[in-house]
C-alpha cells in the first residue's frame, strides 16, 4: 500500500530550514524529517500540507507561498511512500511541536549532520542543490 504524504520544506527569513524529530515509536522513529503528513481523500497536496502544518506546528501557510520541489517514491519494504515535497516560504505564526516533537531550524548546509529516513535523502540533496544555485 502506497502512503501519499505532503511534505513541507519550511524556510525562515534567515534561510534556515525547519526539521522535526520523529517520535521513537513511529515508523523510522528517532530520525529527523521535514514536517507534513498524509494526504486525505478529496484534498489537494497543498490543502493537505496546509492542514498538517497547522495541526503539527500551529502555523498557517498560504497555499500561494508554496512551490513544488520534487516527488519522491520510496519502498522501505514494510511501507511504501510517495512524498510530495513543497517549499514553504510564507507562513504566519511561530512553529511549535504540538505533538511533542522537537523542532530545529538548521542552515541548509548543515542538514547532512542529521539522520533522516532514507526517503528524505533526495529532499536533502534537492535543497542543497537549489541553495547552491541561488
Amino acid at each position: 500500500m502506497l502512503i501519499h504524504v505532503a511534505v513541507g520544506v519550511i524556510k525562515n527569513p534567515h534561510g534556515e530550514i525547519l526539521i522535526a524529530r520523529r517520535n521513537e515509536q513511529a515508523h523510522q522513529g528517532g530520525l529527523w524529517e521535514f514536517p507534513g503528513g498524509k494526504v486525505e481523500a478529496g484534498e489537494t497536496v497543498q490543502q493537505a500540507l496546509s492542514r498538517e502544518l497547522e495541526e503539527e506546528l500551529g502555523i498557517h501557510c498560504d497555499i500561494d507561498a508554496m512551490r513544488e520541489l520534487l516527488v519522491v517514491e520510496h519502498d522501505y519494504g514494510d511501507k511504501q511512500v510517495r512524498l510530495d515535497v513543497w517549499w514553504v516560504s510564507g507562513f504566519v505564526g511561530a512553529p511549535e511541536g504540538r505533538e511533542g516533537q522537537p523542532l530545529r531550524w538548521v542552515a541548509a548546509e548543515n542538514l547532512r549532520q542529521f539522520a533522516f529516513p532514507a526517503a528524505n535523502e533526495p529532499i536533502v540533496q534537492a535543497i542543497l542543490t537549489e541553495v547552491a544555485q541561488a
